[in-house]
């Protein structure tokens, strides 16, 4: 395809956005420049592009493929239905899954929760996919989520508001909303969501089930609509710890694709840390989770009363605090915000590492974002619009590497309590799950998912894993008690969410 030439005027134009102001003289040399530059990239368009996926598609069969309705859909929680068989065996045979809908699955329509990417039909599957199949599980289809995973609430999909069967007058939390709900009503065994600021957990916390967010790198991202490469994560979710352990171990390892993966990677074995015991293991309870502004009086309690549990069976406590954890939202803001803005504007991919790239997504990504561009939520509208005018006038990447800079700092005040403790203790969110109410204005439905988000924010910054088990309800609605451990030390937090949910029948505490 011949690449057309920026007339004079185009050259200025383009010049002046980017701050780099010409003068008649430079216009024409800038100009011949360009065109010189544009000669070598015409060449890009006529090399052919390899056929390189992830992975050889290994169960090829994809049937039934269909967005159900009605009663087929009760809570909501389906964009699409489909039944892709694995493996005759393996250590997820007979077990079920849904996808949260910013995986691919290849032949199946994914959305990203939005319109904008309605038609959209990925060719390839993602390596969590692949491992999932090949593990002897069933893949049931895409579930909802909030458009483009930008809400930790669940009435922000463009297909609609995700109930919550514990309590379906309440959101189900997000923005793996489906990914939480569909457990809870025993849609699938298990399903796959993502967390860049709380969105495993959330919903996990708000339907009554367990989710994990793996430490950073842990489970590969590959294949997967991102965020931010610093806060990108995949994990399980399900009704029981042992589901979600099982899970993770067919989930977790390097793929040699994904930047986000250390070097060096090797999974655990986490079904072997499902051990109902605490005896001699310390507790960290962290002040400022309890603490904040907004924290609901019946969900702190509920969550002493868990930590209590552990008390009881042997394990030690200790109070601790980090002020920092207080800031997350301004420091999230700042990373998703910024960084989030430029992977949309580096067509839904980002840039500058090293690995596969889905060009596929990114040509289907910017064909809709010029035709159907006003179909952005809100949440990323807004985001965008603030992003935009901070880089024009107080330079967002200095606040983007400030935030950065933060975190680390951050990160090595909960290091210091780790090596004390064997994880961290407190509400996975501090408040109560908010009613749902279509009657809200865009600017209330925006605002009031930001608070819900402020304990789980923090450890996708830092890239500790955290997991969410339910400890009991606060006012008819399901509570979460969050464990927090070392990097690449799942085991802790296993063994102490399956030593608590062994011990308690969370739906009478």
């Amino acid at each position: 395809m011949t690449i057309r030439r920026p007339s004079e005027e185009e050259l200025v134009e383009i010049a002046e956005s980017a701050q780099i102001p010409l003068n008649e003289q430079e216009i024409d040399d800038y100009a011949e420049l360009v065109a010189g530059t544009l000669d070598v990239l015409e060449r890009m368009q006529e090399i052919p592009e390899p056929r390189f996926a992830p992975h050889e598609i290994e169960y090829p069969e994809r049937r039934d493929v269909h967005r159900p309705e009605g009663a087929e859909n009760p809570h909501n929680v389906w964009i699409t239905k489909a039944e892709v068989e694995g493996a005759d065996d393996g250590p997820l045979s007979g077990k079920t899954v849904g996808l949260k809908d910013n995986v691919s699955l290849a032949g199946v329509e994914m959305t990203n929760g939005s319109q904008l990417f309605e038609g959209y039909i990925p060719d390839v599957d993602a390596t969590i996919v692949d491992r999932l199949l090949d593990a002897g599980a069933t893949v049931k289809g895409k579930l909802n989520m909030e458009s483009f995973a930008f809400s930790g609430s669940s009435d922000t999909s463009d297909f609609g508001t995700v109930t919550n069967p514990r309590a379906p007058e309440y959101i189900a939390g997000g923005s793996s909303s489906g990914s939480g709900a569909a457990p809870a009503a025993g849609e699938v065994d298990i399903a796959i969501g993502g967390d860049q600021g709380g969105s495993i957990r959330i919903p996990a916390s708000c339907c009554g089930i367990v989710g994990i967010k793996p430490t950073t790198g842990l489970v590969p991202y590959t294949g997967i609509f991102p965020i931010d490469n610093s806060l990108d994560h995949t994990g399980p979710m399900a009704e029981s710890v042992e589901d979600v352990a099982r899970a993770l171990e067919v989930m977790a390892g390097p793929d040699g694709l994904d930047p986000r993966q250390p070097a060096g990677l090797e999974a655990d074995s986490y079904t072997d840390a499902l051990v109902d015991d605490v005896e001699g293991m310390t507790v960290a309870v962290l002040e400022e989770g309890f603490e904040r502004e907004e924290s609901d009086s019946e969900v702190n309690a509920t969550v002493r009363n868990a930590i209590e549990t552990l008390e009881s069976l042997g394990a030690e406590t200790i109070e601790v605090s980090v002020p920092r954890h207080l800031d997350s939202l301004a420091l999230w803001i700042s990373i998703a915000g910024y960084g989030g803005v430029q992977v949309l504007k580096q067509g839904g991919l980002g840039s500058l590492y090293d690995g596969w790239y889905n060009t596929g997504l990114a040509k289907a990504y910017d064909k809709f974002r010029r035709s159907q561009g006003r179909d952005f939520p809100a949440s990323v509208k807004a985001t965008w619009l603030a992003i935009e005018y901070l880089d024009r006038e107080y330079q967002g990447s200095a606040l983007y590497g400030k935030g950065q800079n933060i975190s680390l700092a951050m990160r090595e005040s909960y290091d210091e309590i780790l090596e004390a403790a064997d994880v961290i203790a407190m509400p996975t969110i501090p408040i109560k799950p908010f009613e749902v109410d279509p009657d809200l204005s865009r600017v209330d439905r925006i605002g009031r998912s930001l608070a819900i988000a402020k304990n789980t924010a923090p450890f996708d910054l830092t890239h500790h894993p955290a997991i969410s088990v339910p400890c009991g309800t606060a006012g008819g609605r399901p509570v979460g008690l969050m464990f927090v451990g070392e990097r690449f030390d799942e085991g802790s937090i296993f063994q102490a969410a399956y030593t608590y949910q062994e011990n308690t029948d969370w739906q009478e505490a």
